[in-house]
């Protein structure tokens, strides 16, 4: 399928979502995450704070933040930066994501695990993002465990991939899990 489309269809499932589905959701979708022996043995994981019409982040980051060492991206340019996760040291960024501050970037090598978030996934662990290509940049190299995280619906059949772009390991919804095999 191809992207446009895709992202089409995601956005307008997205807007019949109520509140409560919203938490729900994210609650077992995290839950799900929590169960994973890659989160287990992490120490250092990159997520993402999440927009609204995200699968939120929040309770998962006030959950573990005093147990996990969490960085966050913010933009630098086409590229990501990774900085530590202080919430008193948060400020609205590029695209109206909260960004950290601060000049203690971190190497992307030093990450175990990252939450990455995309518009959808196939069941292949192909992703679809907003298409700034930011995480297939950051992504490129790292050996971290990458863990999709979406709404059941955000995964489709197939997504029409690219060469450039950067599948994830596992995808997690909040009713299903799918491995990419290799």
């Amino acid at each position: 399928m191809k992207k446009e489309e895709v992202r089409r269809r995601v956005k307008a499932q997205k807007s019949l979502l109520d509140e409560i589905e919203k938490a729900a959701a994210a609650r077992s979708v995290f839950e799900r995450v929590e169960q994973t022996a890659a989160f287990l043995v992490s120490t250092n994981i990159l997520l993402y704070h999440s927009l609204p019409d995200e699968l939120s982040t929040h309770a998962f980051i006030d959950k573990w933040a005093g147990i996990k060492h969490f960085f966050l991206p913010r933009v630098n340019g086409v590229n990501l930066d990774i900085l530590p996760y202080d919430r008193s040291r948060l400020h609205l960024g590029a695209f109206q994501i909260e960004e950290p501050d601060g000049d203690e970037v971190a190497d992307i090598n030093d990450i175990e695990m990252v939450i990455v978030p995309a518009v959808a996934y196939d069941r292949k662990c192909n992703r679809v993002g907003r298409g700034k290509g930011y995480y297939d940049r950051l992504l490129c190299d790292t050996p971290a465990m990458k863990i999709g995280v979406a709404y059941d619906f955000q995964v489709v059949d197939e997504i029409d991939a690219d060469e450039h772009d950067v599948p994830v390991d596992i995808v997690i919804t909040d009713r299903a899990v799918y491995r990419r095999r290799r």
